[in-house]
């Protein structure tokens, strides 16, 4: 987490996942997704082996990311922050209805 704070310049503060496009919620999404999927199905049992089954995962998504020729989530540009994409969704409802 420290790295990827890091890359995107992001304050100790803040929440990576307020900063993720739709593109990289959904690899990550996928990622945690299959990854309790394999845990649960295989029985795996303790942190150490925890942590591997989350590792293999994460690089198959990674490879998987790459095969298809997209951006790997470190780099795609930081997006807006989810509460001022809300304050700036709000204001402009008030701009285009008047309330």
């Amino acid at each position: 987490m420290k790295q990827i704070h890091q890359r995107k310049k992001l304050k100790k503060t803040q929440k990576i996942l307020d900063f993720m496009s739709s593109e990289e919620l959904a690899a990550n999404l996928f990622r945690a997704t299959q990854t309790d999927a394999k845990l649960k199905r295989e029985m795996i049992q303790g942190e150490a082996n925890a942590n591997q089954t989350h590792f293999v995962v994460g690089r198959k998504v990674r490879q998987t990311i790459k095969e298809l020729g997209g951006t790997m989530p470190e780099r795609l540009p930081i997006t807006e922050n989810i509460s001022m994409t809300q304050k700036r969704l709000k204001s402009d409802k008030t701009i285009i209805y008047g309330k």
